[in-house]
């Protein structure tokens, strides 16, 4: 048992520009944060992984940098940054960066200067090609739809950009490049902060040959998968970082990646390969995927979402380490998504933390989580403020016909805005998070979902995550035990167990809003048993039948 303490922490996630306003401006800042740091450590969780804050333009909401050693103006200044990190540090919180060196913003200076002339020493800092017979260099399409090539009428060639035109990606095969990125991190690691979580990180090699993506029928570009991500020098780079700068701190790394199998993670993240602690994988952020990807929304079984987050567990179960996440930036509400956002608010909100925390891995709370926040559907497309999803609005609504009803339904479903509307604090006026006005509006149930409703009520959603936080620093079989799926074929249940030395957790998750019988395999011994949580008052443990309410859960201690 390989002992770390990222493995033993819990993440919780601000996405600063929502989290809280401290100056009246309609922006979140990171003296708001400040002001919130108190109510994290109530909370009880380890680390902060703060969303980008670095100086940026805004045109992907910080994921766009154009200047790494600087904090954005809306956020506040560098001297700001510091007193957070003195201040969670007090509170024995650490505080991860959000790392964003696959691409930076068209208005960084290296870019500015890449882009003066082809003999510019900045020039190869980025990735530039000459034009095919007045096309771009290949069919890539990008991310933000549309074609990864801009042509720059000064140079007369294209750059790459995988995301937005004005997030041109670094070109890693340049040795400066890398040497440039290295320092900038140990700069920052110097200042003290507690780690990375690296955006796309397993697309910083790209095929340099550049062939056309593969393309199905009646789509606008090829696919840029098979050529962009998991790349021929991503290991060479990551192991170079590691030796370079990771290897140098006790710090905590996470990639984020895309399109791995679980024989890729082992790669980027197994004990022995001295890359990365552990990834994000977005496998069940899939599913309901269709042919107009996240928009189509064709729905899932359980019985899916258990096969994966199960492959996962088994294939990182001696080596590697797990991720766990519901929700992020980039994704709806789960509540909302894999639970019941009316009726069974409450009660699906519970069983999903529960579900995910007493899984292996580290979890991450995404900001908001902690009191069940929900998806919000705004009335009309302007109300929206995520590039993505404008641009697929414009692109299948506009260009390709789609029923606008239908697209903003899914918009409602699956927009990165669900995650972005600003934390619900209280009652009042925007909802406690801003005495402006807010730069996207408000879910309009803030009156009901807040965390200042939340905080005295013993039975509220936030006690319960607070609950689920202490047994993980109580219990080590939470943090260590072998995970192992039961009732394999249910679709109604979501069942497993964890295994440490003589003790067994039994974890029992209703994912319906019916009551449904669980029934406790005769190979498990249920003779010892101790209900350590639950989300509805127990008073019978007969654990032989049991007629679980909508959504309940239970976690019980048994002793083999």
């Amino acid at each position: 048992m390989n002992k770390k303490w990222w493995k033993e922490s819990v993440v919780y996630q601000i996405y600063p520009r929502s989290f809280k306003d401290s100056n009246g401006d309609g922006i979140g800042d990171l003296k708001g944060i400040i002001e919130k740091l108190d109510y994290l450590k109530e909370l009880g969780i380890d680390v902060i992984w703060l969303s980008p804050i670095y100086k940026s333009p805004n045109d992907d909401n910080g994921y766009d940098i154009s200047d790494y050693r600087d904090i954005m103006d809306e956020f506040g200044s560098l001297e700001d940054f510091d007193v957070l990190l003195d201040e969670a540090h007090k509170r024995n919180i650490k505080i991860i960066m959000d790392l964003v060196v696959n691409h930076t913003s068209d208005e960084h200076r290296w870019f500015i200067e890449s882009k003066k002339s082809v003999d510019n020493k900045f020039r190869d800092y980025y990735v530039w090609k000459n034009g095919k017979d007045g096309q771009p260099p290949n069919n890539w399409g990008s991310f933000f739809s549309g074609s990864t090539w801009e042509y720059d009428e000064e140079t007369e060639m294209y750059y790459l950009h995988l995301f937005s035109k004005k997030q041109p990606d670094l070109n890693w095969e340049n040795n400066e490049v890398r040497n440039s990125v290295y320092d900038m991190m140990k700069w920052w690691l110097d200042k003290g902060i507690d780690g990375f979580r690296m955006d796309v990180i397993n697309m910083i090699s790209k095929v340099q040959t550049f062939p056309d993506g593969p393309k199905e029928e009646n789509a606008s570009y090829g696919d840029i998968v098979p050529y962009a991500i998991n790349g021929p020098r991503v290991h060479e780079f990551l192991k170079e970082m590691h030796k370079e700068v990771l290897s140098k701190y006790d710090i905590m790394t996470v990639g984020e990646t895309p399109a791995v199998s679980p024989e890729d993670v082992l790669k980027y993240a197994g004990e022995n390969e001295e890359e990365l602690n552990m990834v994000f994988h977005f496998e069940h952020m899939d599913l309901g995927f269709g042919p107009e990807g996240k928009w189509s929304n064709l729905g899932f079984k359980l019985t899916e979402l258990k096969g994966i987050l199960t492959k996962w567990q088994k294939a990182l179960e001696n080596d590697g380490w797990n991720s766990l996440y519901w929700d992020n930036h980039d994704q709806p509400r789960a509540v909302s998504r894999f639970g019941n956002d009316k009726e069974y608010w409450l009660e699906s909100a519970k069983m999903l933390g529960t579900c995910l925390h007493m899984m292996k891995g580290t979890p991450y709370i995404f900001q908001g989580e902690e009191i069940g926040m929900t998806n919000v559907a705004f009335d009309n497309i302007e109300d929206y403020r995520d590039i993505e999803t404008l641009n697929s609005y414009e692109e299948l609504v506009e260009k390709k016909g789609k029923n606008k009803e239908e697209m903003m339904q899914a918009i409602h479903d699956r927009s990165r805005d669900n995650a972005r509307t600003p934390m619900q604090w209280d009652d009042s006026e925007n909802a406690g998070f801003t005495l402006g006005e807010p730069w996207i509006k408000v879910n309009p149930n803030y009156i009901n979902i807040n965390a200042k409703a939340q905080i005295d009520d013993k039975d509220s959603i936030f006690n319960y995550y607070k609950k689920l936080i202490s047994i993980r620093k109580e219990y080590p079989i939470v943090v260590y035990g072998r995970y192992d799926l039961i009732l394999e074929e249910s679709e109604k249940i979501y069942a497993y167990t964890r295994t440490l030395d003589n003790e067994k957790l039994l974890v029992i998750c209703n994912f319906t809003e019916k009551e449904t019988l669980f029934q406790t395999p005769s190979d498990i011994n249920t003779n010892s048993q101790k209900l350590i949580i639950s989300n509805y008052d127990v008073f019978n443990h007969d654990l032989t039948n049991i007629v679980l309410r909508p959504y309940e859960t239970r976690v019980y201690l048994l002793q083999i």
